[in-house]
């Protein structure tokens, strides 16, 4: 595993979703909550914990109705403009994409294959188009393939 949180990446992380970070002994824990559209959500990042027999950045991601894992987090992109953060894993030539926002809600896109991102997206049917767009930020973050 090369990439590893740390406290400045939470403190962002935290900024963006508008929430306190709260530290517990294996993790960073936020909660979020928008009582306007009546959702509240819990985010955990487990930086650099054993997942099976190997080192990783574990997401999780807890709701009224649902749960969230991203194994082996390589990475993760904030936008202030659009108040979200995007953490991704890359196998390799797929991506996974976990995408919380400040309003608590959630997205998850899994085993998206990358060449999309950059690809033209009027050529994609809307129903893999929108995978496509959601995961084109973290293109930034990915390692070039030469």
């Amino acid at each position: 595993m090369s990439f590893k949180f740390t406290k400045q990446d939470i403190e962002k992380i935290g900024q963006v979703l508008g929430c306190t970070v709260q530290r517990t002994e294996q993790n960073y824990r936020m909660v979020l909550e928008n009582t306007q559209e009546k959702r509240k959500l819990s985010l955990e990042i487990y930086p650099d914990i054993p997942i099976g027999q190997r080192q990783g950045n574990l997401i999780s991601v807890y709701t009224a109705q649902t749960h969230f894992q991203l194994h082996f987090c390589s990475g993760y992109v904030v936008s202030d403009m659009l108040g979200e953060v995007t953490f991704v894993a890359e196998c390799e030539q797929k991506l996974s994409g976990l995408i919380v926002e400040k309003g608590a809600g959630c997205s998850l896109y899994a085993n998206v294959d990358v060449g999309i991102l950059s690809g033209d997206f009027t050529k994609l049917g809307p129903e893999v188009m929108l995978s496509g767009i959601a995961l084109s930020l973290a293109e930034q973050i990915l390692p070039q393939k030469t």
